[in-house]
């Protein structure tokens, strides 16, 4: 398939995408672009969320990841329900009874503004470089599959990346990525579902003959309850599930804004309720995915790639299926990445300009200025963390870096847990010491943890002891009052 096609595809894509932005986007005041008035309708939300909560790390990786680990990914989503649970009766009634546009205001009520200050900032660099990272991705396979054919350099692809997203956001904001959102999640499972059946009939397989050659093939093992020292032990994905949803659902400012833009508590319940159950068959189709992308490469001799995450990549567009595949699996993986990306810039826009600025304190018309002069400068940022990725160039020096990024969640799991569980007070001047202290200690004890437990290696569950190392230490600096 020629990159020609391919690029008419996607602009046709971006370009209902713009249409969809120009219709919400209408008299789009600062309400409409943080909290979209709250009118959302919860079911467009919960619909949309589902794309968001993925990201085209997800579309690439979760297929790959089957060879390695089976279907034990799915302990991980079951786990997400109990957090998706928490999330809808803790977390959003606090949200709503406090008439939040940003959720770290509560953490200035409750502690005070250096707690505040550097939650938002915690959340501010893990949004940054974990969108930077999904964009980064997206803007490799764009530049491979198109632009790099008519010798556009990266940076030119990457401004390109950048420039579409800020196109159909920067008027209307979370009111527009609600309708996107819902758009780009039709189309990313769309994609996963018509690739699972041309992967089935490529084989010569119909739907139940599918299922029984992912049944017994040797990656569909779903529960582990061997080696409790070992990552992949049900009670250890179990719980790092849910606490993963609490923290990177309930205390992230881009999936939260989202449901703050509902029309009540109750409807920002519900949308979490049904997000939370569609997320178990969409994982499930993943996995699936992968399964029958390794029986195909094992059935036709196709060498598995050393980076699994690759073995999507080269099946869809290397003439291995039809050149429908090729398109759907750009299609597919933009949509993916899109989806959590726009809306993690106008969250960031969003925290920053609220957070960091106090721009709700200034007049309707400098906040306005304010809000899209932020909205520049963050798609500056990401491109340039975007690009110094590029210049690194160093597979394992990123994955450590996003590593880092996710370390970041862990203080605020133990500041919200010590505002909504204890009824101390802090002093508040030495907590941003306790949010640097905990990760670096959950790092030291992380790399000996072989040989200081008797073997045992943490997993996802590293965000629990990273959260109660931040809950010992606020514990610490409790005041009498």
């Amino acid at each position: 398939m020629t990159p020609l096609l391919v690029l008419t595809v996607i602009l046709a894509y971006f370009a209902l995408l713009l249409g969809i932005s120009q219709v919400t986007g209408r008299r789009a005041d600062n309400a409409a672009f943080f909290l979209g008035r709250r009118q959302s309708p919860w079911y467009i939300v919960a619909f949309g969320m589902i794309g968001a909560s993925l990201s085209g790390v997800t579309f690439i990786s979760v297929p790959g990841w089957v060879g390695d680990s089976q279907f034990s990914y799915m302990q991980m989503v079951l786990g997400y329900l109990v957090g998706y649970f928490v999330i809808a009766q803790v977390l959003l009634p606090l949200y709503y009874r406090l008439n939040l546009t940003s959720i770290y205001t509560y953490l200035d009520g409750r502690f005070g503004t250096r707690s505040y200050k550097t939650g938002a900032s915690f959340f501010l660099l893990s949004r940054v470089i974990g969108a930077s990272f999904r964009l980064y991705l997206v803007a490799g396979v764009l530049h491979i599959s198109i632009f790099s054919s008519w010798n556009i350099p990266f940076w030119a692809t990457v401004v390109i990346t950048i420039l579409l997203i800020w196109l159909y956001t920067f008027r209307g904001g979370i009111r527009t990525i609600i309708w996107t959102d819902t758009l780009q999640t039709l189309f990313m499972l769309l994609a996963v579902t018509i690739v699972v059946v041309l992967i089935s009939r490529a084989m010569g397989l119909d739907f139940s003959g599918m299922v029984r050659e992912v049944a017994r093939s040797g990656y569909s093992k779903v529960f582990f309850f061997g080696d409790w020292k070992a990552g992949d032990h049900f009670v250890k994905q179990f719980l790092s599930g849910a606490f993963i949803a609490i923290v990177m659902t309930g205390l992230d400012q881009d999936m939260m804004q989202k449901n703050l833009s509902c029309r009540n508590l109750k409807e920002a319940q519900k949308n979490m309720y049904w997000m939370s159950a569609a997320l178990v068959p969409v994982n499930l189709l993943f996995l699936s995915l992968g399964a029958l992308l390794y029986i195909f490469a094992t059935r036709y001799a196709i060498p598995i790639p050393e980076r699994t995450d690759d073995l999507f990549p080269l099946i869809a567009t290397q003439g291995y299926l039809s050149p429908v595949v090729t398109v759907l699996f750009m299609l597919g993986l933009v949509a993916a990445a899109y989806s959590s990306a726009d809306s993690a810039l106008t969250a960031l826009t969003t925290s920053f300009t609220v957070d960091i600025l106090n721009g709700t304190r200034l007049p309707e018309d400098r906040l306005r200025r304010l809000r899209k002069l932020v909205h520049v400068g963050i798609s500056v940022i990401l491109l340039g963390v975007i690009l110094l990725f590029r210049a690194i160039n160093n597979q394992s020096v990123i994955s450590a870096i996003f590593t880092v990024a996710g370390y970041t969640y862990g203080p605020l799991l133990g500041f919200y847990s010590f505002g909504l569980f204890t009824k101390y007070r802090v002093k508040d001047r030495w907590v941003p010491l306790v949010a640097i202290v905990s990760p670096v200690l959950c790092y030291l004890i992380s790399s000996n943890s072989a040989r200081w437990f008797n073997g045992y290696t943490f997993g996802f569950e590293l965000l629990i002891l990273n959260g109660m190392l931040t809950f010992l230490g606020l514990l610490l600096l409790r005041t009498r009052t």
